[in-house]
């Protein structure tokens, strides 16, 4: 893992109206986020952690403070610009799967590849999150747990800098979980990309080599993780 900072976050500060209501999803946040890492952020719901991931992978702006990704300020690019960093560095794996439904899992990652310059083929990437027997199947022929990988292969196609995972074994069993987790940690594994993972579940937080605690729009504390243990190692 690097110690050169890939993104520099200061001051971050998100707001949303609720009627005549204001609420203050992030407080200034301040971290940095580092090359090559898996960082967890665990909190409980309202807690700030989505709000924050949607504002590092350029999916939000954020109301004051900077994110800056390897020292570009994310706040002064263009929706364009925005958009072509998104597509070509970052990949993005959600709670549900989002697969189309009328597509193979081959055809789903496929779409995605055909985005940025320098894919790996579809096939390649499915087979790295298991499912290279899978790869003319449809959603509804596959398990939950397969649609997850299927959205990890369609996330790792483009090569990206940094996956960004919002609860994406919210929907899972432990078991299942399990080899989702290990075809994120494979990815950082086999492609240098840093891991950002938002979970509630505390059991998650042992892959980490940083766990970030969110509490009330703030980081309450960061924990370093000396031994990060394998998924099928962890006790959940």
């Amino acid at each position: 893992m690097s110690r050169t900072p890939l993104f520099e976050i200061r001051g971050l500060v998100r707001r949303y109206r609720l009627g005549e209501t204001a609420i203050e999803a992030l407080r200034g946040v301040d971290l940095d986020v580092f090359r090559g890492e898996v960082l967890v952020l665990l909190g409980p719901s309202g807690s700030g952690k989505s709000t924050f991931l949607n504002l590092v992978g350029a999916l939000d702006r954020a109301d004051a403070g900077t994110v800056r990704f390897e020292g570009i300020d994310l706040g002064r690019l263009s929706e364009r610009e925005r958009t072509r960093l998104r597509r070509r560095r970052f990949g993005f794996v959600f709670q549900f799967f989002n697969l189309i439904a009328s597509l193979t899992a081959r055809e789903n990652v496929a779409l995605v590849a055909e985005l940025v310059d320098d894919p790996l083929p579809p096939e390649e990437a499915l087979a790295r999150v298991g499912l290279a027997h899978r790869l003319d199947h449809f959603p509804a022929q596959l398990s939950g747990g397969e649609q997850q990988r299927v959205a990890v292969a369609r996330a790792i196609v483009k090569r990206p800098d940094v996956l960004l995972a919002d609860e994406p074994t919210g929907a899972l069993d432990s078991r299942t979980g399990v080899g989702v987790l290990e075809a994120l940690l494979r990815a950082r594994d086999e492609l240098g990309t840093t891991l950002i993972l938002v979970t509630h579940n505390r059991a998650v937080a042992a892959i980490a080599d940083r766990v970030v605690h969110f509490a009330d729009g703030r980081i309450a504390r960061i924990e370093r993780n000396p031994r990060p243990l394998p998924p099928a190692a962890v006790s959940w």
